[in-house]
């Protein structure tokens, strides 16, 4: 299975979104980038689809950063990648030929598993255990 780097870095950093989750501050772009090793011009990208996905929500100015819009453990994978990669439980297998439908059913049942099991995962999974508390100044 190969999934785009751009839905990897996005769980990445829904991950660091969910340890700031509940805190007085919001997550900026630069601490983001940093702590996920994210090139900071392609999260931009990232985040506005997670924004008008409505995953995550952002505030402009001074005070301003990046949240998640629910707790860490109702966002599952499935809603992050169906955000960042729409077409990536779209399986229409063609029927043609005399295997066709046999392979078809094979492979939607593959995508079923595969769409089951990512809405079993959730950001909380993701989420690193021993990264350290995070300080508030």
């Amino acid at each position: 299975m190969k999934l785009s780097l751009k839905v990897e870095y996005a769980l990445r950093v829904l991950a660091q979104l969910g340890r700031y989750h509940g805190g007085p501050q919001l997550a900026h772009i630069e601490d983001l980038a940093e702590a996920e090793d994210v090139p900071s011009n392609y999260l931009v990208q990232i985040l506005n689809e997670l924004r008008n996905g409505g995953v995550i929500t952002s505030r402009r100015g001074k005070q301003g950063g990046y949240a998640l819009t629910n707790e860490p453990e109702a966002v599952s994978l499935f809603d992050v990648m169906r955000v960042i990669d729409p077409g990536l439980f779209a399986n229409e297998p063609s029927r043609a030929g005399q295997s066709g439908s046999l392979v078809a059913e094979a492979l939607n049942k593959i995508g079923a598993s595969f769409e089951e099991r990512a809405k079993e995962i959730s950001i909380r999974d993701l989420m690193p255990r021993d990264a350290g508390p995070m300080y508030y100044i």
